[in-house]
């Protein structure tokens, strides 16, 4: 939604994709760029759902533009180009009684993860990862995850390689995938992208490392004490330039997929930490 701040007023709203039946949200942090659109350099408003689709929006007037999907789900079988209107297979809704496969799983190829921006370079790096479900009807009385009366069950994409996380660069202005860096432990940390060229993440095994921006290259990681799970942040002190993360196991990534990956075992008790790594100069 876009609200006038003055009154409150609604000016314009979008729906991502309605009766979301397999709690799919798009409730995640919204990109403000500047991009060519409709003949004219525009202010344009980019999100992307747990499905890893990215929708783009004129800022201005909440006009559909464009989306990417990034062939992560199975669920959205097109989208109409002129409204963004997601057509979906409804042989894959729940509540009928039959177990259905779903990618992604409900947790999300991204979630609360948030995405970063290159403005030199028009590219958005997300955080994902590769994962399904299976949708299982319950009994009656019984605890479900959702209204219609069912649970899920975490499982792998079928075509799983056993590599979960997924680091990937998308030109947002062309659609086009400037790189992919894929790993075994799932992501559990947003994105930093910097003006020096590299971006920086980290994953379920606690290691947080640095990336070539243009490439994706692994430049440097390091192993922290416990789970990193924010948004790695950067500033500078006394003319030193420094990047910090916290950790501290139990976020949503770090309870949602170790099933994935038995053999990552973090400490059994949460160690909330600040890390803090001064940059070379």
């Amino acid at each position: 939604m876009a609200l006038d701040p003055d009154t409150g007023k609604l000016v314009w709203y979008f729906q991502h994709q309605n009766n979301d039946q397999w709690d799919f949200d798009w409730a995640f942090e919204r990109q403000i760029i500047k991009l060519p659109l409709f003949g004219e350099n525009r202010t344009v408003v980019v999100t992307g759902g747990k499905q890893a689709i990215f929708d783009t929006l004129d800022a201005a007037s909440g006009i559909y533009a464009s989306s990417i999907d990034l062939g992560l789900q199975n669920v959205v079988t097109s989208i109409d180009p002129k409204t963004g209107a997601k057509n979906i297979d409804r042989k894959l809704v729940p509540g009928d009684g039959e177990t259905k496969f779903i990618c992604p799983h409900a947790g999300g190829a991204r979630s609360w993860l948030p995405t970063s921006y290159d403005p030199a370079t028009k590219l958005i790096y997300i955080p994902l990862v590769e994962s399904c479900m299976d949708v299982l009807p319950v009994a009656a009385g019984e605890n479900s995850n959702l209204t219609t009366g069912v649970r899920w069950r975490l499982r792998p994409r079928p075509d799983s390689d056993g590599k979960y996380g997924r680091l990937e660069a998308i030109n947002i202005q062309t659609g086009q995938i400037a790189w992919i860096a894929r790993q075994r432990a799932p992501q559990t940390t947003g994105v930093l992208a910097t003006a020096g060229g590299v971006v920086f993440a980290g994953a379920l095994d606690r290691m947080f490392g640095a990336y070539d921006s243009a490439t994706g290259t692994l430049l440097w990681k390091t192993r922290l004490n416990d789970v990193p799970n924010s948004s790695p942040i950067t500033y500078t002190a006394n003319g030193k330039q420094y990047v910090a993360v916290t950790v501290g196991n139990g976020g949503a990534q770090a309870m949602t997929f170790p099933p994935l990956v038995p053999e990552i075992q973090n400490p059994p008790e949460p160690g909330a930490a600040i890390w803090v790594f001064e940059l070379a100069d």
